[in-house]
């Protein structure tokens, strides 16, 4: 059997610490369907063989207590959640999943020592039970998208904006390839309302959270709270290289070929205004929204009024007398396509994601 805990302790799982689980299951969910899923279709082998990274005892060398320190959590029927799960063998996980038949399963790092023993180090008054390995984890939801897709907004999704995700996935996996060098990159529908990545190599595991929150940082561009107009602000006299290529090789197309027309930025006076209120010169930006205030019953079409209004802007934009605004084009496209990561997820290696193959319960 598992080791687990009776007794739930407070926790930290996909950006919030909880005591109890809050996973209100919609009507419609079967949880006899989920017990022949975890019967018949959850790769329980494969699941652990790759959480082992190789330490399964069948060559030299080899740490055979590897798997055993790693922890999982199962969110249960009722909200029961509990935590430092741990397991020695594909046998054992597999067995524990199916009995439990949890509604959620999310993984945590590998401890020094077994998570279900912890008590026991404490006791000792050695600091010994600390997390030494875990994936390199981004979390990237939809819903932090809300003030710039117009087809849905919080958890709901459509073909019109999830190409938003697929920009994130481009861009990050690009720079942690190319700019880190990291090969073992796994991304996964996070199975509600955005993606998942996990980047498994051996260095990435051993980051540790100080080096984790550098590389989060790295790509932090997208800074802004509910109450700040300007989110992103592009300083310096050149680019960072990787800007550049994302907004060269991604963003740019990306936002004057997809996001302006699916969109409709520029089709009523309040989408564009949001997008006139980047512009720091107050000026150049009512000179603009009274041009379009003026011309909305012209013969424009709803098809071209928004790449139209565009070119007007960028026009304006690079005008030889506004040489101080020109950055602002880059900082649009980057305030409306750039990826928008929770960064919590990313800095610390005691954060619990939900496991790729789990069926998320609110998943429609």
């Amino acid at each position: 059997m598992a080791r687990e805990d009776e007794k739930a302790d407070a926790m930290e799982i996909d950006g919030q610490h909880q005591q109890v689980a809050n996973t209100a299951i919609p009507d419609g969910f079967n949880a006899d369907y989920l017990r022949i899923y975890y019967g018949k279709l959850f790769p329980h082998v494969d699941f652990f063989k790759w959480l082992s990274y190789g330490n399964d005892g069948k060559h030299p060398g080899c740490d055979q207590l590897y798997v055993g320190r790693r922890e999982f959590s199962f969110t249960l029927e009722n909200d029961i959640y509990v935590r430092f799960q741990s397991f020695d063998s594909v046998a054992e996980m597999e067995n524990s999943i199916k009995e439990k038949c949890p509604f959620k399963i999310d993984i945590g790092p590998v401890y020094s020592v077994d998570p279900a023993k912890r008590h026991a180090y404490a006791q000792s008054g050695n600091n010994v039970f600390v997390p030494v390995e875990r994936e390199l984890i981004f979390d990237i939801d939809i819903s932090d998208y809300d003030d710039v897709r117009y087809c849905c907004s919080g958890a709901d999704v459509c073909m019109e904006c999830w190409p938003l995700m697929t920009i994130a996935i481009k861009i990050l996996d690009a720079s942690l390839r190319d700019d880190f060098g990291f090969n073992h990159i796994l991304w996964v529908y996070s199975g509600r309302r955005g993606v998942h990545c996990w980047v498994c190599d051996s260095r990435a595991r051993k980051l540790n959270n100080e080096q984790r929150a550098a590389i989060a940082d790295y790509f932090r561009v997208y800074k802004g709270g509910e109450n700040t107009m300007k989110k992103v602000s592009l300083t310096g006299a050149v680019l960072h290289p990787f800007l550049v290529r994302s907004y060269i090789d991604v963003l740019k197309g990306f936002f004057e070929d997809k996001l302006l027309l699916s969109q409709q930025l520029f089709a009523s006076e309040e989408r564009y205004q949001k997008i006139l209120d980047l512009i720091p010169d107050e000026n150049v930006a009512s000179e603009l929204h009274d041009k379009w205030q003026g011309n909305r019953r012209s013969s424009i079409s709803k098809e071209d009024v928004n790449a139209t209004r565009w070119e007007q802007l960028k026009s304006t934009l690079q005008s030889g007398k506004h040489k101080g605004l020109r950055r602002c084009i880059e900082e649009i496209v980057f305030s409306y396509t750039y990826p928008r990561l929770d960064m919590e997820v990313s800095k610390h290696m005691n954060h619990l994601l939900k496991a790729p193959f789990c069926i998320h319960p609110k998943t429609g």
